[in-house]
């Protein structure tokens, strides 16, 4: 089953641009990812088990390293995209 996540992180400090970049270029380290990101979100697809877990790594990460920090995430059924259902 694939599983498509729309996120965005919010760090809660003034230097604010370097976490997220951080949190998105991990994110590309893994090839088992697809990662797309635009001006207020980031969509990472792939198999949903391995995904959610590299997600949860990653999110514990940010908020280790960043402290506060707020995670806005939509998780979607990747298998039923443009299947029209």
């Amino acid at each position: 089953m694939q599983v498509v996540a729309e996120i965005s992180l919010y760090p809660l400090n003034e230097k604010y641009i370097a976490p997220i970049q951080a949190f998105i270029d991990r994110l590309n380290t893994y090839p088992q990812l697809s990662v797309n990101t635009g001006s207020t979100s980031t969509v990472v697809a792939g198999e949903y088990l391995p995904t959610m877990q590299i997600l949860a790594e990653e999110m514990q990460r940010s908020h280790q390293e960043i402290g506060q920090a707020i995670f806005v995430c939509k998780f979607l059924n990747g298998d039923k995209m443009g299947s029209g259902e």
